[in-house]
């Protein structure tokens, strides 16, 4: 493609050099760098790309995109390389990245999800549910990546914007009419979504999540707010009454807005009729299913869907038949019976929020479940830890809330990642007092917590193992090791 054609695009302050040159790639990435490419360097957390300027040129890069004057040729310089300034590097990535590979998203109808809980749920069912109804399809999240039945692995919530779009016009390619994706706030900050064309946007609920990238909660709240400031006149809005937040992501909004609640006056309602371990009766805008999906957040996470996929103009009985058959997604209140009598429940839950509605969930269930045998009334086990580099302040907060709920709790490890497991669990356990803590097991290990809780647990009683979910991985001192939540709970069934 030509430069002078990519650089249309983008709205550069200055350009120096010739833009009548064929680029041959697109990177961020200098070690990619080839003959003929063009390099966009932007500023990272830790590190500035500008500083791989002179390495790109060496290696014969064509063109340049940058921010900083300070790595402007000296004026008059001759150059082979045609640099060209701009306010934004990282947005010029997202919308160069889209127009390199045609405008993709241009071609499909893009759905995104947005919010601290629920997206891959919601996305993923969808894609699930558009290709039920016969349609073609990809999906973006944070469990894996399709295009139709093809998995890619997923290593991010919302890809580079380079892998997004590539990935975009692989589904293009596939014949997809159709993607959802799940748009996280480090995506929209980073500008990843430069450049797409949603044609809607759909938000699930806000509590405390990332603060240690946003700083504060209202720039976390602002940015996912973003996603529905940019949506075109013609595109669908649907967000959750139930939240204090949903509103104001609507604000400003141009396109048509939509809510669905499980409490309020909305244009999609449900309640429950019944709830088991396997599955709900709901009433959904009047009318009855049975989902094999469990516990309150999921009515909402399923009216999300519900509203979306009326929006997207199918038929409701059709839309209904369809959500009766959807499992569960992965790592998403998954449950794991076992032949002694108990069962386990794998969730994905890290955040005090989600915590809390995955617990609250077991504890109803478990109260309609109650035994007439007073000494064995079930109990729950909860086994749960805290992810290293990560917001510390909501580790004793989750552990607050975990103690509450349960009659016994297991701290443990989750992905220390760089930091020392121990030094984690001190920040859980300071959210308990003497007394909570002389009635708390403390295991560092997380496969000698699972397998604790499983000895320990009788007939009728519940595991929740919460916070990895899907991940299939541990990360302890920047190493990567195969670990399982479901591989461990099974070992003991």
């Amino acid at each position: 493609m030509l430069l002078s054609e990519l650089l249309t695009a983008i709205e550069p302050i200055e350009v120096i050099g010739d833009v009548n040159k064929e680029i041959h790639g697109l990177h961020f990435d200098s070690r990619k760098i080839g003959q003929g490419d063009l390099f966009v360097a932007q500023v990272g957390t830790a590190v500035d790309g500008h500083t791989f300027i002179d390495g790109c040129v060496a290696k014969g890069t064509a063109a340049i995109v940058l921010s900083n004057k300070d790595y402007l040729p000296v004026s008059g310089t001759s150059s082979p390389v045609t640099y060209i300034l701009v306010d934004n590097t990282d947005r010029a990535l997202g919308l160069l990245a889209s127009r390199w590979f045609g405008e993709p998203s241009k071609q499909l109808t893009l759905v995104g999800v947005t919010g601290t809980n629920g997206k891959t749920t919601i996305a993923t069912l969808l894609y699930k549910l558009v290709r039920a109804l016969g349609h073609k399809a990809g999906l973006l999240s944070t469990v894996v990546n399709y295009i139709e039945e093809e998995a890619i692995p997923a290593t991010h919530t919302t890809p580079d914007a380079i892998e997004l779009n590539g990935l975009l016009k692989r589904m293009v390619d596939a014949g997809c009419t159709y993607a959802f994706m799940e748009v996280s706030s480090h995506a929209i900050a980073q500008e990843r979504i430069a450049g797409l064309d949603f044609d809607g946007a759909l938000f699930t609920n806000l509590t405390r999540d990332h603060i240690d990238y946003h700083k504060t909660f209202d720039n976390y709240r602002d940015t996912k707010k973003r996603l529905f400031d940019g949506l075109k006149k013609e595109a669908f809005a649907v967000t959750n009454k139930d939240d204090r937040n949903g509103l104001v992501m609507t604000q400003n909004c141009k396109a048509a807005v939509h809510t669905y609640s499980t409490r309020a006056l909305a244009d999609y309602r449900a309640q429950i009729l019944e709830e088991g371990f396997d599955g709900m009766m709901l009433s959904i805008n009047g009318k009855e299913v049975f989902v094999p999906l469990v516990g309150r957040f999921n009515v909402s996470n399923l009216l999300c869907i519900y509203g979306a996929a009326l929006c997207l103009g199918f038929d409701e009985l059709d839309v209904l038949r369809v959500l009766s058959t959807l499992k569960p997604v992965n790592g998403r209140f998954e449950t794991i019976h076992s032949p002694k009598g108990w069962t386990a429940i794998v969730d994905y839950a890290h955040t005090p929020d989600a915590v809390d509605n995955v617990i609250q969930t077991i504890r109803e269930i478990l109260g309609n479940h109650q035994s007439s045998d007073v000494s064995h009334q079930p109990k729950l086990i909860t086994v749960i830890g805290c992810g290293g580099n990560r917001d510390k302040g909501k580790r004793p907060m989750m552990a607050q809330i975990a103690k509450k709920g349960s009659e016994q709790l297991i701290l443990t490890s989750d992905n220390p990642r760089d930091e020392e497991p121990k030094a984690i669990l001190k920040d859980m356990t300071d959210g308990l007092t003497e007394s909570e803590l002389r009635s708390t097991l403390v295991i560092e290990d997380r496969a000698a917590a699972i397998q604790t809780a499983c000895t320990l647990a009788q007939p009728g009683d519940v595991i929740l193992v919460a916070g990895k979910g899907h991940e299939d991985y541990q990360i302890i001192q920047g190493v990567k090791h195969h670990f399982d939540d479901h591989e461990e709970v099974k070992k003991y069934i």
